[in-house]
């Protein structure tokens, strides 16, 4: 069951005695907790009938007895068990997960993790509930994900700022949900997101960042690349060597994989780069600039580098003077 036909079904009031929320994706398991907590019952209801449990320091002991009780002044209760991964002897709630009160709304969080098929409680759940397992979005979907989103909360993007926000953040549902509820509530009346909202709000600098550093690298413009490892020299939380190696090198592995696929149109390409067209046409100019050798050289110069950030064979240079020494490398690379 889906996210949208859970929480349409609690709107309608049709409920099932147990919802099981697993898997790696925790925006929409988020979601669906928080209506529950939230949502499902009034203020009023909530004061006598609403339960929450935490999976560290939960007992399954409490957790059963409250999901036994009758509700007070109203026709359900609800018991939310949070982190239900991190709660020891969990497997001790399948007596009731067999034999639930229909009303009691019984929901739990399961992150990370899925529940054996095998076992009594898996069959239980199914039998008397729901399962629903939330599955990382692909990297391809990412960005339609993201616009479609902030359509839905009334605003607009434009292209560069959500190519700019979405690569910035990658693959995590939630900060992205956070950052574009951060910025929305700096907008004022306006509808439109712009780049200079996300540098303002979300702290990504348009013009200095790893992404502007990794086009700087793949157009061989030596001058930008140490104009933007510069601006990391004076800034040094915007770009760490930690940060800004494998983030580089995880573009470069991409590059050499294009070389290799038959399909090398920007919307083939656009889905190694979270649905981006802009990254998409940059790996192309990077193919043209490097070629397949200079691609290889380059990799093995992340590697040789990423041992000197660690101190191997470094003779004590900085960080920044890494970062320079490794750029003309790269952009001398055949």
């Amino acid at each position: 069951m889906s996210v949208e036909k859970i929480i349409n079904d609690w709107k309608k009031n049709i409920y099932k005695p147990i919802y099981w929320l697993e898997g790696d994706e925790e925006f929409y398991i988020d979601q669906v907790m928080e209506f529950a907590e939230h949502k499902i019952l009034t203020p009023a209801d909530a004061e006598f009938n609403l339960t929450v449990f935490y999976g560290k320091d939960a007992d399954w002991v409490e957790v059963l007895n409250a999901c036994r009780r009758y509700p007070m002044f109203a026709s359900r209760q609800v018991v939310c068990l949070k982190e239900g991964q991190q709660m020891k002897d969990i497997d001790k709630l399948e007596p009731y997960i067999l034999n639930p009160l229909s009303s009691t709304v019984l929901v739990i969080s399961y992150k990370g993790k899925t529940v054996d098929a095998r076992t009594r409680l898996a069959k239980g759940i199914k039998q008397h509930g729901v399962i629903l397992t939330s599955k990382k979005i692909f990297e391809n979907k990412l960005m339609p994900w993201t616009n479609e989103f902030i359509g839905s909360r009334g605003y607009r993007i434009a292209p560069r700022a959500l190519s700019l926000l979405v690569d910035h953040i990658g693959n995590d549902l939630s900060r992205i949900a956070n950052e574009v509820e951060k910025v929305s509530m700096n907008l004022g009346d306006r509808r439109d997101i712009t780049e200079d909202d996300i540098e303002n709000f979300v702290g990504i600098s348009k013009d200095y960042n790893v992404f502007e550093l990794q086009q700087a690298i793949g157009n061989k413009d030596l001058a930008k690349a140490i104009t933007i490892i510069q601006y990391f020299e004076g800034n040094p939380k915007a770009g760490p060597i930690q940060v800004l190696l494998p983030a580089l090198y995880n573009y470069f592995s991409k590059v050499i994989t294009i070389f290799q696929m038959n399909d090398k149109s920007e919307r083939a390409i656009a889905a190694m780069f979270y649905g981006n067209p802009y990254a998409a046409r940059q790996a192309l100019d990077t193919m043209i600039n490097y070629s397949y050798s200079g691609v290889e050289e380059a990799l093995l110069l992340f590697h040789e580098y990423n041992l000197k950030s660690i101190g191997i064979n470094n003779g004590g240079a900085s960080e920044a003077s890494l970062m320079k020494e490794l750029a003309v490398k790269l952009i001398g690379a055949r």
